[in-house]
């Protein structure tokens, strides 16, 4: 790991708010390619998964999503379960920012991808009763798409179809139904 992105991970943990920010842009920016220092920073990140403060578990989620594709040892898998968690986080900003990165995850490989998958259809499938579903299922239907759009898979598209077909409700149904035109 280059000097920059140490700092760039300091940053983002302190200093003002602008510089946090670009911190963050800066890490997100450089994981969206593979790098070979995920193990320098993963078990703190997972570590922050529960931090205190909101926004360092949210950031601690998007980067782990972000560097699921630079895992070739797989812990996303083992580790996972404690990444979505935070996509159930009791502020709802921190939880949607989460949420909304999950899908890279799936971007790392076949593994990934089915796990995530199962992970999204049973959120979609049972989140009904949480507050701001409707924004959580439309979080997922995205997510899917983005999935879909990396890999052209066509399960992938029909099991958001079969989801989308699931909802009673019509201006929802069609709002899901949106993201797929």
């Amino acid at each position: 790991m280059d000097n920059q992105i140490k700092l760039a991970f300091e940053k983002s943990k302190s200093g003002d708010k602008d510089e946090r920010y670009e911190a963050y842009q800066n890490i997100l920016n450089a994981t969206d390619q593979q790098v070979d220092w995920a193990y320098e920073v993963w078990n703190q990140l997972i570590e922050d998964l529960t931090h205190k403060d909101n926004h360092q578990r949210s950031r601690a989620a998007q980067y782990l999503a972000n560097l699921a594709k630079s895992d070739p040892e797989m812990r996303i898998m083992k580790d996972f379960p404690k990444l979505w968690e935070v996509t159930k986080d009791e502020k709802f900003v921190t939880a949607r920012h989460s949420l909304q990165s999950i899908w890279k995850v799936g971007i790392a490989g076949t593994a990934q991808k089915e796990m995530v998958m199962e992970f999204m259809v049973e959120r979609f499938k049972k989140c009904a009763d949480e507050k701001n579903f409707t924004l959580i299922r439309n979080d997922i239907i995205q997510n899917m798409k983005n999935l879909y759009d990396y890999f052209n898979d066509e399960f992938i598209k029909q099991t958001a179809l079969d989801l989308i077909d699931t909802v009673d409700d019509k201006k929802y149904k069609k709002k899901y139904m949106d993201i797929w035109k």
